[in-house]
């Protein structure tokens, strides 16, 4: 038996809390230094514990497609699941559980979420469903931590993700990019990036920092490594002004200067810089070229977010005047790259914001959660362009709920 490895014992403890508590911990004290290659082995056996098997763990491609099976020991290994119209797909989507009855149980798809961030999804069998279910969410949360934590030191994961061939320039922004979607009761996003496995130029990022969060967008011109290169110093130089905690009119300028000085003068990237309220609703932003966010309500496009622009990052434009917006709890904001609307073949028009806005209110009525619209939205949107991505096509969704997070409860 291979080390980290232990049977599961013979007699089923009871399911007390006292037994989940139990559990969890010898998980959590068992994987700390745990290799990654055996963390899968190690959530079998526990999942054993509780009277599961067949256990599988799903993670999400990079082209937002499928959910992929986890090679792993002890794990069952099967065909990509479509996050279209699959129970697991559901669970991923929605955060929610789904439960599937069978000739031999009950196969159950939890979302693996880790805090706000969602992982994958975790699917089981039991023989029966009853008390058990909070402890196997409680269990997936631990399971999603044991893979994030561990992702930071291993290529598994990712090559599990992987679907096709990547690119080098790929490979840079995924590697720079925040978890895709991020959700807590004040406001959710949720960003997509096409094309998936040879994006170059087009980045996103965003921090939630007290009650304020910090959104940026950005462009880098060309394709290639040279645009990752770009938007790789944009998007430092952006982290960077962002956490000595200055204005947008000054993010605006450090980003210039970066530009600038690492590229010459004929080298440029659109960008756009948000500060969103999550207590008020109070949303500013600064335009550097960059097309003019929709303001979404009630499931449909009321109008632009037009305001005054400056030059792109790094053709040392004047100190940007900044915008503001008032949101209404339920506003959602899409940021997109010009990219999603310049898209035409030789001769005829362009793909434009008019379908865009028409696609944008379709979906808004048919999906539900942020991750859902944005993900539906960006395929719909190939789709329409005939499966056409020779720009880099990127959507970034913001949703204000509101409150503010002191006043909310923790507890279960």
């Amino acid at each position: 038996m291979a080390e980290g490895e232990r049977p599961p014992d013979k007699g089923m403890m009871g399911r007390s809390e006292g037994f989940g508590e139990r559990l969890l911990g010898v998980l959590l004290d068992r994987a700390h230094e745990m290799p990654p290659q055996l963390i899968a082995p190690l959530i079998a056996e526990e999942v054993a514990r509780v009277g599961g098997r067949d256990v599988s763990i799903l993670l999400q491609d990079y082209g937002q497609q499928v959910l992929v099976p986890l090679p792993g020991r002890r794990l069952m290994v099967g065909e990509p699941e479509p996050m279209d119209d699959s129970p697991a797909g559901t669970a991923f989507l929605y955060a929610t559980i789904a439960e599937v009855p069978q000739a031999d149980g009950v196969r159950i798809y939890l979302p693996l979420l880790d805090g706000s961030d969602q992982v994958g999804v975790m699917a089981l069998t039991l023989d029966t469903v009853d008390d058990d279910l909070r402890l196997l969410r409680r269990l997936a949360g631990l399971v999603a931590d044991m893979l994030v934590t561990k992702h930071s030191y291993t290529d598994q994961f990712f090559l599990a993700r992987r679907r096709e061939p990547m690119s080098v320039a790929a490979e840079i922004q995924w590697s720079l990019l925040p978890p895709l979607a991020m959700s807590i009761p004040q406001v959710a996003v949720a960003g997509i990036l096409e094309p998936a496995y040879n994006v170059a130029g087009d980045s996103f990022d965003y921090a939630l920092n007290e009650d304020i969060l910090h959104v940026a967008m950005v462009d880098a011109m060309g394709h290639g490594l040279d645009a990752a290169t770009m938007a790789t110093v944009a998007v430092g130089a952006y982290r960077h002004a962002r956490r000595s905690d200055i204005g947008l009119s000054e993010i605006y300028s450090f980003m210039d200067r970066a530009i600038a000085e690492q590229f010459g003068p004929d080298h440029f990237v659109t960008a756009q810089m948000m500060r969103l309220n999550t207590a008020t609703g109070h949303l500013q932003w600064v335009n550097a070229g960059h097309p003019a966010p929709l303001l979404i309500r009630d499931h449909r496009v009321v109008r632009q977010l037009a305001g005054p622009t400056t030059l792109p990052v790094g053709f040392g434009g004047e100190d940007p005047q900044i915008s503001e917006q008032m949101l209404q709890r339920g506003d959602r904001v899409l940021c997109f790259t010009d990219g999603l609307i310049e898209e035409h073949e030789a001769g005829e028009e362009q793909f434009g914001e008019e379908q865009l806005i028409h696609w944008v209110n379709r979906i808004e009525h048919g999906e539900k959660g942020v991750r859902a619209v944005v993900r539906a939205l960006s395929h719909a949107l190939k789709r329409q362009r005939g499966g056409r991505t020779s720009d880099d096509a990127t959507l970034f969704l913001i949703e204000w709920r509101g409150g503010a997070a002191d006043h909310l409860a923790v507890l279960d």
